[in-house]
């Protein structure tokens, strides 16, 4: 199941869609039951947990990996700054590598129940290599999906709230 990007009150699944040329015919997203479209939100809900934290901790190795490699390649390679601490904190490269590609898989996993465009990845890829860019779009990605989430919620609260009884 994914929410659509482009119309928020939609629940997508890969065979019942209204959406971005998907299977169904319009409207086939209202057969979606009530369960089915909460189990979506709590999964996107849970998804933007997921990227939220990664982001947050990929942003922070990335800035102590700049302090490294300052410290490494300018005060000890171009001053000649004593190396005793070197040895302490070359981990720190791998470290990052490696939780940056849990990031990823969160970015991924996101993007994909989003259903955003190859633009929004290529930004989000992006965010957890250039230092202090995954703080600034972690807020304005889960102020977005937040946002549009509330209203998908809000959106099927008054539909699902409706007596089922009127005539069109």
């Amino acid at each position: 199941m994914r929410i659509c990007a482009d119309d928020h009150t939609r629940i997508c699944r890969d065979v019942v869609c209204s959406c971005r040329g998907g299977a169904g015919a319009p409207g086939a997203a209202a057969q979606v039951g009530d369960a089915t479209i909460q189990d979506a939100i709590g999964k996107a809900r849970r998804s933007l947990g997921r990227y939220r934290v990664m982001a947050l901790i990929t942003g922070v190795m990335l800035l102590i990996l700049c302090v490294e490699m300052i410290y490494k390649y300018g005060l000890v390679q171009g001053l000649g700054v004593s190396d005793g601490l070197l040895p302490y904190i070359e981990w720190i490269p791998f470290a990052h590598g490696w939780i940056y590609v849990l990031y990823l898989v969160t970015v991924v996993d996101l993007w994909s129940k989003m259903r955003w465009g190859l633009g929004r990845l290529v930004t989000l890829v992006l965010a957890g290599v250039v230092p202090v860019m995954s703080f600034v779009l972690e807020k304005r990605v889960v102020a977005d999906v937040g946002a549009r989430l509330d209203a998908l919620e809000q959106r099927h609260a008054g539909v699902a709230g409706g007596t089922g009884t009127e005539q069109g």
